[in-house]
Formats: C-alpha cells, sequence, structure tokens
C-alpha cells in the first residue's frame, strides 16, 4: 500500500465516523487534511477499543499493542509486510512531515485504560486530567500539524479547548454513557454537593442543576482555550472554529435547556453544521 491509499482509507474513516470533526477538517489545505484525519483515525481505533466488547482485560492488552505501535511511528519500515496497516502507514508519513508530539497518543490511551478500569469520576481534578488525556492530547497533535510560531504557548490552549469539547461530550452523551457503557464522568463530589443520586436517576430539578453547573465550567475552558484561534493561519483557525463552534453551540442549547441531555443525547442538524462551517470560513463568529 502506498502513502496516498493509506491517506485515503484514513479519509474514509474521517468521513463516515467524525460526525463532527469531519466538518471543520474538510476547510484545511489537502496536506494537513490527511494528516489530521491520520490522526484522527488512529484515536478513532484506540476510542472504539475502550468503548468496545471486550472484556476489560483483553482491552487492556489490545491498547497496549496500540502502544507499541505509536511507539514504532518515528522508525522508518523496509515496507516488507505483506499487509501494512494504512493508518500506521499514514502516520509513519504525517511523523516525517510534522513535529507531531507522539507522546500525546500514549496519553490518549492512558485516558482509554482509565476507561477500562473505573465507571466514576471523584473529583473536579480528575476530571480535568481525564479531558486533558482523551482530548487535550487530540488538540496538541493538531496543533503540531496546524503550525504555530511558539508551541509552549499554543499547547495550553489546545488542552484548555480539548477540556471544553470533552465536558461537552460528557454532557451530551450523559445518558448513553451511564445506560449503555455504565460510566458517569460527572465528578462525584458535584453529584453529592448537589443531592444527586450517584447513577443520574430521580429527582429531575436538581439534577438540571447539576448540569447547569457543568456547562458553566466548560464555558469557562472555551473561553482560555479559543484564544488559539489568532495563532492560527487562515484555514486552521476556520477549521478550529467550526468544531468549536458546534460544540459550543451543543453547550448552548444544553445551558438553555439542561434537562435535555438527561432525556437523550442532544445534537445539531447537517444543515447547523454546515452553516457554521461556512461561517467560520469566511472569517464570521461560530
Amino acid at each position: 500500500m502506498n502513502t496516498e491509499e493509506a491517506f485515503r482509507h484514513c479519509e474514509l474513516i474521517t468521513r463516515g465516523q467524525a460526525r463532527n470533526f469531519a466538518y471543520g477538517i474538510r476547510l484545511l489545505s489537502r496536506p494537513k487534511r490527511q494528516a489530521l484525519s491520520a490522526v484522527y483515525a488512529l484515536a478513532r481505533r484506540i476510542d472504539d477499543v475502550g468503548d468496545g466488547a471486550l472484556l476489560a482485560q483483553a482491552k487492556l492488552a489490545e491498547l497496549e499493542r496500540i502502544r507499541a505501535q505509536v511507539r514504532t511511528l518515528s522508525v522508518p519500515t523496509g515496507g516488507g509486510a505483506s499487509r501494512p496497516d494504512p493508518v500506521l502507514c499514514a502516520l509513519r508519513a504525517v511523523a516525517a512531515r510534522y513535529p507531531l508530539p507522539l507522546g500525546a497518543f500514549e496519553e490518549l490511551i492512558d485516558g482509554c485504560e482509565l476507561d477500562c478500569t473505573r465507571t466514576t469520576i471523584q473529583t473536579c481534578d480528575e476530571l480535568v486530567r481525564y479531558c486533558r488525556l482523551v482530548a487535550g492530547s487530540i488538540g496538541r497533535l493538531s496543533v503540531s500539524i496546524f503550525g504555530v510560531r511558539d508551541m509552549a504557548v499554543a499547547a495550553p490552549l489546545a488542552d484548555a479547548l480539548g477540556i471544553a469539547l470533552q465536558i461537552t461530550n460528557i454532557l451530551r452523551d450523559v445518558v448513553e454513557d451511564r445506560e449503555e457503557m455504565g460510566r458517569v464522568y460527572i465528578p462525584r463530589e458535584d453529584i453529592v454537593g448537589f443531592g444527586c443520586r450517584d447513577d443520574l436517576t430521580g429527582d429531575r430539578d436538581r439534577l438540571a442543576l447539576l448540569v447547569s453547573y457543568e456547562a458553566r465550567r466548560a464555558r469557562s475552558w472555551y473561553d482560555q482555550g479559543l484564544t488559539l484561534l489568532p495563532l492560527l493561519d487562515y484555514r486552521s483557525r476556520a477549521c478550529v472554529a467550526t468544531m468549536a463552534g458546534i460544540y459550543r453551540r451543543l453547550l448552548e442549547r444544553i445551558e438553555v435547556e439542561p434537562e435535555l441531555p438527561l432525556v437523550g443525547r442532544v445534537s445539531l442538524s447537517a444543515w447547523e453544521k454546515t452553516r457554521l462551517a461556512s461561517r467560520a470560513l469566511v472569517g464570521l463568529p461560530t
């Protein structure tokens, strides 16, 4: 398999599975679009292991196998494998072209391992750490592809934006995570503080107050993370503004009606997402 075929494989994964991120990724120049699609494809693979049907020990073993693969990405191969992995092939090319912080993939794996070994988060600090692992890591990988003059400035902002997006994800998927995965990501200290049950069932008014509180927490992370935008080139800025705009719009709906995610997943239509991408591309606020 040649590199172009590998990139096409990753782009198909991104278009088919990145229901929100694909709207931003498609605004990038072709080389950056290919690179970010490869990053997404491996991140999707890691997430699928964490959310899959395997028993916990089997998941941990598979995540360790992927971790070992990540550690080979900076090492050229002779291309002798009869069935090369297209995602790894594409990422090897990306690592040769951009200063990818490959350790960020290992942080994502660390976060997925936490999903395999625990079902609750106790404190706000634990929540922030988890969000940095599973979302801030992707933000830092993305910024390395976008290109910035000062990564030391940009990386913490990418982390902050990742935390904002992940908390929004948590609120959007609160019912699905609880019922299908048996997981509760809202910190238990907050759940107890608002007088709610650990399984997030029961008094709907108290739960709505809890959701509102967590939404305000996400809003503060957006305020910090979006200061990344002026550091990016035009197309990269449009990409990030689209992704962030979609999730901020979800958060706004949750803020207005905090009981919505307690009933089911909150979502935007394809038309709304396309409109946000169009506004970002011409430099309008999302």
